[in-house]
């Protein structure tokens, strides 16, 4: 493709399906114009259904929740979960519940699964993946526990804590092959997915406003 023909391209409308800060400012590093709105859907697991399939489903009903609204756009839905030895830990929502959770994930190794989905809503198309991301907790006492909680309370955050600020003292190791993936929304892997729907983001730099 000569180079004029990237730029002369019209940029396709771009909307984040998540009223997430996290996922909003990961998204402002790519340096595209996006909109932002919530997805309604019902994020509750379906019986027995497993913790990787359970992320792409919301990823995917996620986006296509506002594909109506968006009927020529690149919708990106995401989702994260945490597996605890095979145990789902979701956002903690309360301080007892994230006192829970972060006792449980002490010194042990705890996955986190991050879905992304781009849904292409002109061409019905979709690209969704997930990111599996490996964290190893130091041990952890109470003490330590109340002094992290008091000073993020990271009760909106996936397995109790805020991998962007403190959060990052709980570990001994982190192992990724999308280093954005445990703050929620995978850089790497989403990139590769607006570029194969035509958006790339360095050929958009280029593009006209």
């Amino acid at each position: 493709m000569p180079p004029d023909a990237r730029a002369d391209a019209p940029r396709r409308t771009l909307v984040l399906a998540s009223s997430s800060p996290y996922r909003r400012a990961l998204l402002e590093r790519l340096r595209l114009p996006f909109t932002s709105a919530a997805p309604a859907i019902d994020e509750s697991p379906r019986p027995g259904e497993a913790p990787r399939a359970l992320v792409r489903r919301l990823a995917r009903e996620k986006a296509a929740a506002l594909a109506a609204d968006w009927p020529d756009a690149l919708v990106i839905g995401s989702d994260q979960v945490a597996v605890n030895a095979g145990q789902v830990l979701g956002k903690p929502g309360s301080h007892a519940a994230a006192v829970r959770q972060l006792r449980a994930a002490s010194g042990r190794s705890v996955e986190f699964l991050t879905a992304v989905c781009v849904l292409d809503t002109a061409s019905g198309r979709s690209l969704i993946d997930v990111v599996t991301t490996t964290v190893v907790f130091r041990t952890l006492d109470d003490a330590a526990i109340e002094r992290y909680l008091a000073a993020e309370q990271p009760y909106d955050c996936a397995g109790s804590f805020k991998v962007e600020g403190l959060g990052i003292a709980l570990f001994e190791r982190v192992t990724s092959d999308d280093p954005t993936a445990l703050t929620g929304l995978p850089l790497i892997r989403l990139c590769g997915m607006l570029a194969a729907c035509g958006c790339g983001v360095l050929d958009a730099l280029a593009a006209p406003a």
